[in-house]
């Protein structure tokens, strides 16, 4: 059973340099590769779910240039359709400059060019695709009007809605309530004053999840890189099934998870949060439980780091499923 997941996100062209460390300020260093390639986190997220075997509809926006055409064509050619990408005039497409070192490690600087032109009344147009999304999914990269909108209007149509707040863009109080789940990493994490600095593996950042689920968000998720992720929902949460009044411990332990990662020869971790995070949505749309979800989407993301580049690394669903019962994560 595959399920419907509307992703409402940036798209860029990213400009990828590999060299062996990262330049000092004022340093000018050779590259050991290059490579130009389609990203944009929900562009990303967006090919994640598909090969994960969602059906997606991506609601974004490009230029007029030369790197939009770039931009379409690959989408089209991971089998998404183009029908709710809108090309905006004079604008110049979105594009992410990405450095990455031999260890794996990336910096990444994005400008938003078209994405910018993502707006509250672009997302009104697509309240009927909204509507009939089993999951709607967006990201801290796009105006936050847009993001604040999608989250309300997925909560007025019944759509589960799912945040991934990166980068922590400043999110009212009302939108944060309705995500199910909030999906950020510990240091999006911290920057949102949720746990700090100090919080250290899957234990400490599972009890600070489940002190904010359902008092800032439904539920949330918490990726920590090549530790694995953690989740708690609270009791509003579509991923809550009502337990027996007098089996506390079973319904505590239903309400939250901690998921460790397999142990991986990391190449590039471009674009691997990306891969969790459209895994997530995609294996939520078939209703699948929360702890589940994550622990696939966890074995996704690892799987995503062993070779370069960003959606090019994305493993398709049997390929990703088989990998994750070797690991005894499905």
């Amino acid at each position: 059973m595959t399920g419907r997941v509307l992703v409402l996100g940036s798209l860029n062209v990213d400009s990828t340099s590999y060299v062996a460390d990262f330049p000092a300020p004022g340093e000018t260093i050779p590259s050991t590769g290059y490579a130009v390639a389609l990203g944009g986190k929900g562009t990303n997220q967006a090919v994640a779910a598909h090969l994960a075997g969602a059906s997606v509809d991506l609601v974004a926006r490009v230029g007029t240039d030369a790197a939009a055409t770039f931009a379409l064509e690959t989408v089209r050619g991971f089998g998404l359709a183009l029908d709710a990408i809108d090309s905006v005039p004079d604008a110049a497409t979105g594009v992410a400059q990405i450095t990455v070192a031999s260890s794996g490690e990336n910096t990444v600087i994005v400008s938003a060019g078209a994405n910018a032109f993502v707006t509250a009344a672009a997302v009104e147009q697509h309240r009927w695709d909204v509507a009939a999304a089993d999951v709607a999914l967006t990201q801290g990269e796009l105006p936050v009007e847009a993001v604040e909108r999608l989250a309300m209007l997925s909560s007025e149509v019944g759509t589960r809605f799912v945040l991934n707040l990166a980068p922590p863009v400043q999110i009212s109080a009302v939108a944060l309530a309705v995500c199910d789940p909030l999906v950020v990493n510990q240091h999006e994490a911290v920057a949102l004053g949720i746990g700090d600095s100090e919080t250290a593996g899957l234990a400490a950042w599972r009890a600070v999840a489940e002190s904010v689920a359902g008092r800032l968000c439904r539920s949330v998720v918490i990726t920590l890189g090549a530790e694995g992720a953690v989740s708690a929902a609270g009791p509003e949460s579509a991923s809550v099934v009502d337990a027996d009044a007098d089996a506390v411990d079973t319904e505590v332990t239903s309400r939250s998870s901690q998921c460790e990662a397999p142990r991986v020869t990391a190449v590039d971790s471009t674009g691997a949060g990306d891969c969790f995070t459209g895994t997530l949505a995609a294996f939520l749309s078939e209703g699948r439980s929360l702890g589940d979800a994550v622990a696939i989407a966890v074995a996704a993301g690892a799987l995503s780091v062993t070779s370069r580049g960003t959606v090019g690394s994305y493993a398709g669903r049997v390929d990703l499923l088989a990998f994750a019962d070797r690991m005894g994560m499905a």
